[in-house]
């Protein structure tokens, strides 16, 4: 496979490819356009014109520097020994195959593709989408050997997405449908996945029937399948080994699994927990899990949404903390098809303990959402900002009320008679030094964000004791 006939590198090498604003001529999808998508599907052989790369919209070259335009990618492959289920692997590796091009940068999958072409790639001459299609066709056939014909069909016109982007969205919800008729005790195998490895190191997707991938693209039907075909590519089995904990879905597969592909960083996994081992999230995720410690509470936004969350905070804010291969309790990503998951954080209370939600989430899960809850969860339709959260929820009396109560008296049983503020130990830390700047004691703070309007620290007297 050679490329010397394009004007631009292409390999490996250039994954994790950063193009910011000022450096990138075009930019395709994302945040800004409202229907974009890319989409695989496996074809007879003779509906397929190998190699041809058909452009419904303008032309790369026709496009103005610093424009935005819609992009829909559908690559139509081939071949005796394809089936169904590998649509779904073989279009995340168009993520994978746009970042092997210098001079491009591909973020996200499905319905929320995000690209930037860069103006260093375009002063080359890399002008045209057909040379675009053309690598793809090339880099398909060659990384998967299974693939015998592949012909790239483009969109970048509005007009000419709407009844595309429909029919991928019908695929897309097919998917989804099946992904959701097993359940982890129903297999005996889970998978992992490391096609993100190159924008986050220390991290890897466990996918499971209660656990989609991150990015959403790829359930446990796809992964067996992508395992099968090629057992030593970025999909791989992953025997789960003892159970350690049910209820947290921590198997000691996956612990060992981990900790050798972060290479010693990440140790423990908890599947169904984003407050305790969180799993590891790479920057693909389709929405973000955030706790809300006022209301002691979940929150959920999906990249799509523009405003800020009810936190303060817009998604890409959380998503630069939650991302790059990190273990954070409090944020976590996860896939939309994961919250609807009968196992969706169940280690920390379930799908109760969601108080809010962006709209366009909301609306996408809600016919799988219990009737009772369902009303009770806000949108920014509902509450403007925090300081409403609270009391929106006991009006409509949601289930984190009662936690409230129970919260109030755990602290007042550790109450001390000695008056001042306990400082509850952690795991950035900070020692404050003891009279005369000898002894003292030492505030260990990690990953935690404290608002408060004063704090006040009094040496306690050992001999209080706590009061019965």
């Amino acid at each position: 496979m050679s490329f010397s006939d394009m004007p631009v590198d292409v390999g490996p090498v250039y994954e994790g490819e950063r193009i910011r604003a000022k450096q990138m001529y075009v930019e395709l999808g994302g945040p800004k356009m409202e229907k974009h998508f890319e989409l695989v599907r496996v074809k007879p052989a003779k509906e397929i014109k190998d190699g041809e790369v058909i452009i419904h919209g303008p032309d790369l070259k026709d496009m103005e520097q610093g424009s935005t335009h819609p992009i829909g990618i559908l690559v139509e492959v081939s071949g005796p020994e394809l089936e169904e289920d590998l649509e779904a692997v073989f279009e995340r590796r168009i993520h994978e195959f746009c970042n092997f091009v210098n001079g491009i940068m591909h973020l996200n999958q499905r319905y929320t593709n995000w690209m930037r072409i860069s103006t260093s790639a375009f002063n080359k001459g890399f002008n045209s989408f057909q040379m675009l299609g053309t690598i793809l066709i090339r880099l398909f056939k060659a990384e998967l050997p299974i693939i015998e014909k592949a012909q790239v069909t483009l969109y970048t016109e509005a007009k000419d997405i709407e009844k595309p982007h429909e029919f991928a969205m019908s695929i897309y919800d097919k998917r989804d449908e099946r992904a959701r008729t097993i359940h982890d005790e129903d297999v005996d195998m889970f998978y992992g996945c490391v096609l993100c490895q190159s924008f986050a190191p220390t991290h890897a997707c466990c996918i499971t029937p209660d656990r989609t991938s991150l990015c959403g693209s790829i359930n446990w039907f796809d992964a067996r399948a992508a395992a099968k075909v090629d057992p030593k590519g970025p999909l791989f089995e992953i025997p789960p080994g003892e159970c350690l904990n049910l209820e947290a879905g921590e198997y000691a597969g996956i612990n060992e699994m981990i900790k050798k592909r972060s290479l010693g960083e990440i140790e423990r996994i908890y599947l169904f927990s984003g407050m305790e081992f969180p799993h590891t999230s790479c920057g693909c995720f389709e929405a973000i899990d955030f706790y809300i410690p006022e209301v002691n509470g979940h929150g959920i936004v999906d990249r799509n949404y523009s405003d800020v969350a009810i936190n303060g905070l817009p998604f890409s804010a959380m998503a630069n903390q939650t991302g790059g291969g990190k273990q954070l309790p409090g944020f976590n990503g996860i896939s939309i098809q994961y919250i609807v998951s009968p196992k969706y954080q169940q280690y920390d209370g379930g799908i109760e303990t969601i108080v809010w939600m962006n709209k366009g989430v909301k609306d996408r899960v809600e016919e799988f959402l219990p009737k009772d809850l369902l009303p009770k969860i806000a949108t920014e339709e509902d509450v403007p900002d925090i300081n409403n959260l609270k009391k929106w929820l006991e009006e409509v009396d949601h289930p984190i009320v009662k936690t409230w109560a129970e919260a109030l008296g755990e602290e007042e049983e550790e109450e001390w008679e000695a008056e001042g503020a306990m400082v509850p130990m952690g795991t950035v830390g900070m020692t404050i030094p003891g009279v005369g700047g000898a002894g003292g004691f030492k505030i260990i703070l990690k990953n935690c964000k404290i608002h408060a309007e004063s704090i006040i620290i009094k040496k306690i007297d050992p001999r209080a004791k706590r009061k019965k």
